[in-house]
């Protein structure tokens, strides 16, 4: 409903000018201002590869394009980037703006990204040229933010067995717990990062309950940091808060449940959430440009952590843009140019590959059509994973479609066979227990996993809310999954 670095990601960025279509040097007068100034700084470094930013302010006469140009020393490769076309000749990286982000006013800036690899040096570029001008400053590498302390390894490392998940002593273990939400969109809001509180005594309040898993919803710009998020909330402090909060999770034994929840892409077709072209809403699939990239950093930043367990994708809906089941299916596997979907998507298989190409071995968890509703074609449509630590999220409120005994036991039983089954997200808008009870009982019986939809103090109608209070006061619907939690383990 209504997310320490240790191997490959970089964020850089860069401007430069262009005329009439044409890219063209920027060459300022005698005495006159440099064409721009540069900021160069990597966020985080880890063995093999790092991420970092470059912003651009660029100070001559409005142009109509850019390009920027800049040398590594030490043999580091970009290897994906956003909100530019990358490209690397030897050791030159050249970097030209989209369509979008063409245009620079005098004064303006612009931030760009990218992941790249790098050896035991990595020296930060020198010199930053501007459509052939080199600009002013002089870049300096900043070292990477302090991580938090290590988790106590209370959080057990888990993969995927047959259709289970299991610990490293081989016993299966259920997701059992609730959502966090918040990280998704205060940041995007200009509002913070989280929603409540998430110190050490809010964490031990979810874990009294019995939980042993907490999934925590994020916003991919806000952790890329893009120049549409405030700096405070965005960027390397994102990316720290989450870093902590996971160490809290892991701390209380709860299995932390990383989901990317809104993402960029302008969508305006049948259920939009929003009109935005950011990530301020639940998106029907997430984009080619930055969740590859949001994935290839946080599967580097948790790539020597097992515990946490990476959900692809919150809720897809590419069914609803797309009268063709068939198509709905095929893009959500594969991306690409999707029916109804004004954005490039970025399938399944995308960001599978993105979190194994950056080197993480964690648990993954890919939902279906209809905001994660549907499995019937699952199986058919499964991405690869090399490693085999795939399953399945479901997703299921009692105003779903798929919302009763009869189409779990057709559409859910056959997954669940076959691969590990996750109810990423469950809940009613009845302020009661009732339907909760029954997905709880039929879950139970099969040895599957579910987390509550929300642990925050809304209003249980609108939410749904677990709690009224941040100690843990149930609502009258969380006393329900608060209860079975503690009878299941007493």
């Amino acid at each position: 409903m209504r997310h320490p670095p240790h191997s490959g990601v970089l964020a850089a960025a860069g401007a430069v000018a262009l005329v009439s279509g044409a890219v063209l040097p920027v060459v300022p007068a005698q005495g006159a201002a440099p064409a721009c100034t540069v900021d160069y700084a990597v966020t985080s470094q880890w063995d093999g590869g790092f991420q970092g930013s470059v912003e651009i302010t660029y100070n001559q006469a409005p142009v109509s394009g850019w390009q920027l140009a800049f040398d590594f020393a030490d043999g580091q490769k970009v290897t994906q980037g956003w909100s530019a076309k990358w490209s690397q000749s030897g050791s030159t990286v050249t970097a030209t703006n989209e369509s979008w982000n063409g245009a620079l006013a005098t004064g303006s800036s612009i931030t760009v990204g990218f992941v790249a690899s790098s050896s035991a040096s990595n020296t930060a570029p020198t010199a930053f040229r501007l459509n052939g001008a080199t600009c002013s400053g002089a870049p300096e590498q900043t070292p990477p933010p302090t991580p938090p302390p290590p988790p106590d390894g209370k959080a057990p490392a888990l993969h995927v067995s047959r259709a289970k998940l299991v610990g490293p002593d081989g016993r299966g273990r259920r997701l059992l717990g609730v959502n966090r939400s918040g990280g998704e969109f205060m940041c995007v809001q200009g509002r913070g990062i989280w929603d409540g509180p998430v110190d050490d005594e809010a964490v031990k309040a979810i874990a009294e309950w019995k939980a042993n898993a907490v999934r925590i919803p994020l916003n991919e710009e806000c952790w890329l940091g893009l120049s549409n998020v405030k700096p405070e909330y965005g960027g390397g402090n994102y990316i720290s808060a989450v870093k902590d909060l996971v160490a809290r999770v892991e701390a209380h034994g709860m299995t932390p449940v990383l989901d990317l929840h809104w993402t960029y892409g302008q969508y305006t077709g049948n259920s939009a959430g929003c009109s935005d072209v950011h990530a301020t809403c639940q998106k029907p699939m997430p984009d080619k440009q930055y969740s590859p990239a949001f994935w290839a950093s946080v599967a580097s930043t948790f790539q020597d952590d097992p515990a946490p367990v990476f959900d692809l994708f919150n809720e897809p809906y590419p069914d609803r843009a797309t009268s063709s089941a068939t198509d709905a299916w095929k893009y959500w596997r594969d991306g690409g140019t999707c029916p109804g979907i004004p954005y490039p998507v970025a399938g399944m298989q995308d960001l599978v590959n993105a979190v194994r190409s950056a080197g993480a071995k964690n648990v993954v968890l890919a939902g279906g059509l209809a905001y994660s509703n549907d499995l019937s074609q699952w199986l058919t449509y499964k991405p690869t994973d090399p490693v085999g630590n795939l399953a399945a999220a479901w997703h299921v409120y009692n105003f779903n479609s798929c919302s009763n005994e009869s189409c779990w036991s057709s559409t859910l039983a056959p997954v669940a066979a076959r691969v590990r089954l996750v109810a990423g997200g469950t809940g009613e808008n009845t302020c009661s227990h009732g339907f909760v009870d029954r997905v709880m009982k039929w879950f139970d019986d099969r040895d599957l996993s579910y987390l509550g939809w929300t642990w925050n103090t809304w209003d249980c109608s609108s939410g749904p809310s677990l709690i009224s209070a941040y100690d843990g006061t149930p609502t009258a619907y969380g006393t329900g999954l608060r209860d079975h939690l503690r009878a299941l383990n007493p």
